[in-house]
C-alpha cells in the first residue's frame, strides 16, 4: 500500500510540474513576410553538427588506438 501511495504521489508531482516547463507561445509573424518561413528560421546547425562529429571521430579513433595497444601488450607479455 505505501508504494501504492508513493507512486502515486510522485506521479502527481511529474504531471503538475508540466505546466512549470511549458514555453510561452512564439511571438506572432511578421506580416511583411510569407506565411511559410522554415521551423528555426534558418539557424546555423553546421558549426555545431561538424563539431559534434570531430569529437566522436577523435574518441573513436581512440578507442580504437587503446584497445590495439592492449592487444599488442597481451601478445608481447
Amino acid at each position: 500500500m505505501k508504494i501504492i501511495q508513493s507512486l502515486t504521489l510522485i506521479t502527481g508531482f511529474l504531471l503538475l510540474s508540466l505546466g512549470a516547463i511549458s514555453q510561452p507561445p512564439p511571438p506572432p509573424g511578421n506580416p511583411s513576410t510569407s506565411g511559410n518561413a522554415p521551423v528555426g528560421s534558418g539557424a546555423p546547425i553546421g558549426s555545431g553538427t561538424m563539431l559534434l562529429i570531430g569529437f566522436a571521430a577523435a574518441y573513436g579513433a581512440r578507442k580504437v588506438y587503446v584497445h590495439h595497444n592492449s592487444k599488442e601488450s597481451e601478445v608481447e607479455e
